[in-house]
C-alpha cells in the first residue's frame, strides 16, 4: 500500500448526505476481487446516463474536478452495505482523502486499509471546506497527516483527529498484509521452533 504523508490536490464538493456504498459503486460491478479497474464506475449511476454518456452536471465529470484527489462530502458518507469495493473504486479514481462530518463505521475502517484518509470534521468546518472546494481546479487543498491538518486554498488551517494506530499504518503504507509481513522474522522463528518440536505436523 502506498504511504500517505502529505497531499496537495483539487477538492471536489459533493454536499449530498447519506451517500451509500451502492451509490459509490453499484452492485452490478462487483464481479472482481481485484482492487483495480473500479474507478471508471465510481458513482456510476450519478455519473453516466443509461447509454453510457457522461452527465455533464455531475461534479467529477466537470473539467475542474476530473483530477480531484480530495472529496468533501455530506454527512454519513459510505453508509449501506459493507462492500470493500467502495474504497477500491474511490482509490482507483485517484481520490486519496474524503472529508465529512461522519462516516459509516465499516466504510471508515476499510478506507484506512486501502490507503484512503477519511477525515471527520464539524459541520461548520465542512461548510468552509465545501465552499473552498467549489472554487474549482485553481484552488488546491492541503492535507498533512503527520500534522493532522487540512489547509484551504486561502491558507485557513483546520486540525483533525485520527486514531494513532491507523495514522501509523497510513504513514508507513501498511495494510493488513503489510502489518503481518512486518513480523516476518518472528513468524519464521516460530515456524522453525514449531517444526523442530513437532516434526510430524
Amino acid at each position: 500500500m502506498e504511504k500517505f504523508e502529505k497531499l496537495s490536490g483539487i477538492a471536489a464538493p459533493m454536499p449530498l448526505v447519506n451517500i451509500d456504498t451502492d451509490m459509490i459503486i453499484p452492485k452490478i460491478f462487483l464481479k472482481s476481487i481485484q482492487r483495480t479497474g473500479f474507478g471508471k464506475n465510481l458513482f456510476d449511476e450519478m455519473r453516466y446516463t443509461r447509454d453510457g454518456a457522461e452527465i455533464e452536471d455531475f461534479v467529477l465529470n466537470k473539467p475542474a474536478y476530473r483530477e480531484a484527489q480530495i472529496l468533501v462530502a455530506g454527512d454519513n458518507f459510505g453508509c449501506g452495505s459493507s462492500r470493500e469495493h467502495a474504497p477500491w473504486a474511490i482509490a482507483d479514481f485517484g481520490i486519496k482523502a474524503v472529508i465529512s462530518t461522519s462516516f459509516a463505521d465499516i466504510f471508515f475502517n476499510n478506507c484506512f486499509k486501502n490507503g484512503i484518509l477519511p477525515i471527520v470534521m464539524p459541520q461548520e468546518v465542512v461548510d468552509v471546506l465545501m465552499k473552498d472546494a467549489e472554487k474549482g481546479a485553481n484552488a488546491r487543498m492541503d492535507v498533512d497527516l503527520e500534522a493532522q491538518t487540512v489547509t484551504t486554498s486561502d491558507g485557513e488551517v483546520f486540525a483533525f483527529e485520527v486514531d494513532a494506530f491507523k495514522k501509523h499504518c497510513l504513514l508507513e503504507g501498511l495494510d493488513d498484509i503489510g502489518l503481518t509481513m512486518a513480523k516476518e522474522k518472528s513468524i519464521d522463528a516460530f515456524e522453525a521452533t514449531a517444526s523442530q518440536a513437532r516434526p510430524w505436523v
